[in-house]
């Protein structure tokens, strides 16, 4: 009898640890930063994945490893059918000249169509771009402002689209 309540004790713990640690439960968006020494001044890290099957597995089982010293970036690149269905889902640390990619395709090869994405900061690559308005090019500007507060910096986000108002078709 002993070893039956035991038992049932175990299972009952073990349920309520599944419960908190189910992952359809994670907030992608209150990720905390590194606490980890950082392995140059204004390095970053990004969500990355290869072909993972959506964007929530590719978030989920992201690989956590600071970007390379000549990236300043991240970028998601989207597949999807007609319908909207993920295909899969590309996610990287990317440098400037990669992002000239940025923008909506249509393959009619494959009737799929590509999206890709690019943006500046810490793991700021949380979603995957859909469309012209979300498959954009964001950048912050450092600049140091005359305002009263010494020393201060302003970050303003730039959306650029580069022209990209309009789905292109290869």
């Amino acid at each position: 009898m002993a070893l039956q309540v035991t038992t049932a004790i175990h299972l009952l713990a073990l349920l309520a640890i599944c419960d908190v640690v189910n992952g359809d439960r994670i907030n992608f968006y209150n990720i905390r930063p590194p606490v980890d020494a950082t392995p140059f001044p204004n390095s970053f890290k990004c969500f990355t994945c290869e072909r993972a099957h959506d964007n929530y597995n590719c978030n989920r089982w992201a690989e956590d490893k600071w970007c390379p010293q000549n990236t300043r970036f991240c970028m998601t690149i989207h597949h999807f059918t007609s319908h909207g269905k993920t295909k899969f889902v590309t996610k990287r640390c990317a440098a400037q000249k990669d992002c000239h990619m940025v923008g909506c395709r249509h393959h009619r090869d494959t009737s799929h169509t590509e999206c890709v994405s690019c943006c500046e900061g810490m793991i700021c690559n949380i979603e995957v771009p859909t469309n012209h308005t979300n498959a954009v090019f964001a950048m912050t500007q450092t600049t140091s402002s005359s305002a009263p507060y010494s020393g201060r910096t302003d970050v303003w986000l730039t959306v650029v689209t580069l022209g990209l108002n309009r789905l292109f078709l290869l």
